[in-house]
Order: structure tokens, then C-alpha cells, then sequence
């Protein structure tokens, strides 16, 4: 299957979405590290932030202390026009 082009996924309503993460280290519960994950998204529900959470939770140690994100179209649909001509000026 082919993957979706980043303008493609932009067109069809995701957006850019940025997560701060912060976790404890496993050896050293008592110190907390930030971890930044970045990727198009489809909010309301971001499918792929909580996808990635979700594989956190199961695949790696560092226990979650919290998340904040933030979430911004880059192409809003009052953006986007077809264009059926060109002018050329010299």
C-alpha cells in the first residue's frame, strides 16, 4: 500500500500535531525526562497520538507522568482553490 504524501494527508483534513511526554526513568523513578513525538493527526480523536501511547505503554519502561499536545491544520479548506489557468507577464 502506498503511503499518503505529507500534502495529500493535508488536504484530507490532518494536521501537524506535537506532543510533549514526560516520563519517569526507570532505574531512577524520582527524575523526569521530556520526549517530543511529531506527526499528522486527525483531531478530534488523534488515532495516531494515541496509537503511539498506547505502544509506549506496552513496549517501553519509562512509566508516562504526562502529555500535552497541541494541534494545528496547515491547510485549512478555505486555503485551497483549483486554478484552471495561467497568465504569463513579461
Amino acid at each position: 500500500m502506498r503511503e499518503n504524501s505529507e500534502f495529500e494527508l493535508m488536504l484530507n483534513g490532518y494536521g501537524l500535531t506535537t506532543a510533549r511526554i514526560l516520563y519517569h526513568f526507570p532505574d531512577h523513578p524520582h527524575l523526569i525526562q521530556t520526549y517530543i513525538w511529531q506527526d499528522y493527526d486527525l483531531a478530534p480523536k488523534f488515532p495516531a497520538l494515541f496509537r503511539f501511547i498506547e505502544f509506549w505503554k506496552a513496549r517501553l519502561e519509562g512509566p508516562l507522568h504526562s502529555v500535552t499536545y497541541t494541534h494545528k491544520r496547515l491547510i485549512a479548506p478555505n486555503e485551497w482553490r483549483k486554478v484552471d489557468g495561467e497568465l504569463l507577464l513579461h
